[in-house]
């Protein structure tokens, strides 16, 4: 699930824990709500691991909120752009394309990934479909058993209720826009 990297005090998982308690959600029925174990819950409240995109997902519905008030909105200035990438020290970053989109079905994703990394653990899934397109860089896309090599201008798309995991197989980072659709 998710991956093991230290993270800011303004984390994604201190956003979460602030909502649950906000919300007077007990953490035992996020776990319950996404299959999620409250050890690994805890985790990624204290920033120890960074959970993927589809983990947030289903922790957003869980705690019923927009996904997006958990990822930072997608920077419009090619200064701001930069800073955030100076400032980035995760090997696997995402930023949401579609803020604002409280109670839809669909969302939108720019996802980096350094080379030769992915989510550690086993692979995550999330009900609905997911459309990945790689604008740069070599991936590799685990759905199930089954191996996707994607390379520039390449595409996949997906039951995402299956277990599946994406990682940077190539030695220059990958970068894709991923869109996941949610009943």
């Amino acid at each position: 699930m998710p991956r093991k990297k230290k993270t800011d005090d303004g984390s994604i998982g201190q956003k979460i824990k602030t909502i649950r308690t906000e919300k007077g959600v007990a953490i035992e029925s996020v776990a319950n709500e996404t299959g999620f174990s409250v050890e690994n819950l805890k985790k990624i409240e204290s920033g120890e691991t960074t959970p993927p995109v589809g983990a947030l997902l289903q922790i957003s519905r869980a705690l019923k909120i927009d996904s997006g008030m958990l990822l930072p909105v997608q920077q419009t200035t090619l200064k701001a752009r930069i800073k955030e990438y100076t400032k980035r020290t995760q090997n696997y970053a995402y930023t949401t394309l579609t803020p604002g989109a409280e109670n839809k079905h669909l969302k939108a994703f720019r996802v980096t990934i350094d080379p030769f990394q992915e989510h550690s653990g086993v692979g995550y899934h999330h009900e609905g479909e997911e459309f990945s397109y790689v604008l740069s860089g070599k991936v590799e896309i685990m759905v199930g058993e089954n191996s996707n090599i994607l390379e520039e201008g390449e595409s996949l798309h997906f039951n995402s209720g299956i277990q599946h995991n994406l990682r940077n197989i190539g030695d220059v980072p990958a970068e894709l826009i991923v869109v996941i659709y949610s009943p």
